[in-house]
């Protein structure tokens, strides 16, 4: 499972590089400059859990139950927060509207909320396994 994480890690890590440059440039004479900024939300939040996953993926002091469930919250929560906030900012581009799934955006907030939330239980259940 670490290696499945870290491994997801590093391909988030990379696309959030790839997707910070393509609408720093290639976005930036197309769409406005609140739907850039847009852009960069889902850019930056997943950054944030592409480093989230490596401290996951690396760690003993956490359950394999536990990262199981912080995997799968994290990438799900990922796949419908930044991915739908990446299809809202470019939605004058395509012929599709994207605000009609634009609903999925809080699910997927609320999956890395999950997400953080199940380590902060793993970090409190440590004294207690100690005692």
């Amino acid at each position: 499972m670490n290696k499945t994480i870290l491994i997801t890690a590093a391909i988030l890590g990379i696309l959030s590089i790839v997707l910070g440059a393509f609408a720093a440039h290639g976005l930036k004479e197309l769409i406005s400059v609140e739907s850039q900024q847009t852009f960069e939300t889902g850019v930056r939040y997943q950054m944030y859990h592409s480093i989230f996953l490596l401290f996951v993926g690396t760690t003993s002091i956490i359950s394999l139950k536990a990262k199981k469930s912080i995997f799968y919250c994290t990438l799900i929560g990922l796949l419908f927060f930044s991915g739908s906030i990446y299809a809202l900012a470019t939605n004058t581009l395509t012929g599709f509207d994207f605000k009609t799934i634009g609903f999925i955006t809080p699910i997927g907030g609320l999956l890395l909320i999950a997400a953080w939330l199940i380590l902060l239980i793993n970090f409190l259940k440590i004294d207690k396994d100690k005692s």
